[in-house]
This record gives structure tokens, C-alpha cells and sequence, in this order.
């Protein structure tokens, strides 16, 4: 199914919760459904999200490897941010438990990256590079 990569699909607040958010209804298993069942979407996803989440990436384009290759880990750190947040909003306190899981993802989202972040005013580098979407998340 081709998805409609609008706006509001990008309302999470941050990147890493919008991926989170392509999960529908995830605790209805009567009506859930994965935005990302198709690899080739989370390619879309990440062209879509350059433009609205532009302000948040310091203008910086997101690069999306091919989808076979990069989907298995944008599932993981997708479903670890997922984790982590979920609890902390139900309970009110992250629960260290979920927090291996979730710095391997991102972990494993940032080994493959050969960029330079953290630069003051320009939190996500240079502009004028793109960055591989899973760093980004």
C-alpha cells in the first residue's frame, strides 16, 4: 500500500517519534497496521520528512539507503523509541529496562554514519550534506 506522506503524519514532535507513529492502532490487533510493511516507504517516509521536518534537521536532506538493506534496523529503532517513550508517557519515568535496547538502535543507527553533529546552531551538520536517515533517527 502506497501511503500518503502529508503533514500530519509528521505531528510527533520529533523525527524519532513520527517513525514511531507509523504503527496505527498498535494495541488493536484487530485494526493495526504498519506504515513501513513495504520497505520502499520508508524511503518515502524519509524523502517526506526532509521537507517537514526541515526546521528540526537544520535544512539537512535525509538519505534513505536501499529499503531491503536499511528497513531491519529503522524497525529497530523505530519500535525501541517506541518502547521507551510509550512507558515513559503511560508511567510517567522511563524505564531503564527499555533503555539497552533503545541505545543499541540508535547505536547501531549511527555506526554507518561518518558525519559531524552537534555543531552550535547547526545540531544535525552541515546543511549542505545530506545524512543517512537512520542516524537522523
Amino acid at each position: 500500500m502506497t501511503v500518503s506522506w502529508t503533514p500530519h503524519r509528521f505531528t510527533g514532535g520529533i523525527l524519532a517519534l513520527d517513525a514511531a507513529n507509523t504503527v496505527v492502532l498498535r494495541n488493536d490487533p484487530q485494526k493495526t497496521f504498519d506504515r513501513f510493511d513495504d520497505p520502499a516507504e520508508i524511503v518515502r517516509f524519509a524523502q517526506a520528512a526532509s521537507g517537514f521536518r526541515a526546521a528540526e534537521l537544520g535544512g539537512r536532506r535525509l538519505e534513505a539507503g536501499a529499503p531491503d538493506r536499511i528497513a531491519p534496523l529503522v524497525l529497530s529503532i523505530r519500535e525501541a523509541t517506541d518502547r521507551l517513550f510509550r512507558h515513559a508517557v503511560a508511567q510517567g519515568a522511563i524505564a531503564t529496562v527499555d533503555l539497552p535496547a533503545f541505545l543499541s538502535a540508535c547505536a547501531a543507527g549511527l555506526a554507518g554514519s561518518s558525519t559531524e553533529v552537534g555543531a552550535p546552531g547547526r545540531p544535525f551538520g552541515d546543511p549542505a550534506t545530506p545524512i543517512a536517515f537512520e542516524a537522523a533517527l
